[in-house]
Parts: C-alpha cells; sequence; structure tokens
C-alpha cells in the first residue's frame, strides 16, 4: 500500500499548480483521501478531501474557490488542482487515505492510516 505525490515545485505569486497522488495496493472505493500542508515550525493542516463513496468535497477556509479537488478511480489518483497561489501557500503537500472514513473529522490528521512522502510548493512573492 503506497501513496506517491507529485507535481509540487516552484510558482510565482498568482500562478497554479496541479498536484497528484498516486495510490497502489488499495482501491479507492470507502475511502476518503485527503491533501494536507505543512510549513516549517507549524501542524499539519488540512486543505481539502474527497469521499471515494459519493466523491463528496471539503476545502479549507484558506483555499476555497482557489484550489479543487478531484479523482480519476481508473487511474487511482487524486489531483488538486491549485490557482492564484500566494505566498502563505507554501509548503510540504502530503495525500493521506482515511480509511473506514466515518464522514467526519475530514481535516484531522489523526484519523489517517496513511500518508505519502510529500511534495514541496514553494510560491514566491
Amino acid at each position: 500500500v503506497q501513496l506517491v505525490e507529485s507535481g509540487g515545485g516552484l510558482v510565482q505569486a498568482g500562478g497554479s499548480l496541479r498536484l497528484s497522488c498516486a495510490a497502489s495496493g488499495f482501491t479507492f472505493d470507502d475511502y476518503a483521501i485527503g491533501w494536507f500542508r505543512q510549513a516549517p515550525g507549524r501542524e499539519r493542516e488540512g486543505v481539502s478531501c474527497i469521499v471515494s463513496s459519493d466523491g463528496k468535497t471539503y476545502y479549507a477556509d484558506s483555499v476555497k474557490g482557489r484550489f479543487t479537488i478531484s479523482s480519476d478511480n481508473t487511474k487511482n489518483t487524486v489531483y488538486l488542482i491549485m490557482t492564484n497561489l500566494k505566498p502563505e501557500d507554501t509548503a510540504v503537500y502530503y495525500c493521506g487515505v482515511y480509511m473506514y472514513y466515518t464522514g467526519s473529522s475530514h481535516f484531522d490528521p489523526l484519523e489517517y492510516d496513511l500518508w505519502g512522502q510529500g511534495t514541496q510548493v514553494t510560491v514566491s512573492s
């Protein structure tokens, strides 16, 4: 079972990036996949989440209207499209899988069972 993130990089403020989270070793049925980020000296915070069973999505207030999460179950991949990026979006971005999703606590990292290695996103001003 493995999650692998990709797509990070350096971008100027106002720019866009697409992150990918490729899963292997399990199917996407009945799980939630979340994107989190962690900046130096700060706790890991939830950014967005998608529920595999019904496609319901959730966003942190700080990214609403700028980030979009989607999934391609044929490729076992979840994407995070980030637009209008700001310097405060700079962080390592992680995807995680929340097995046996209960319908709540989708931004609590303690509920997530497996994480990828992370991908760095740096937004310059």
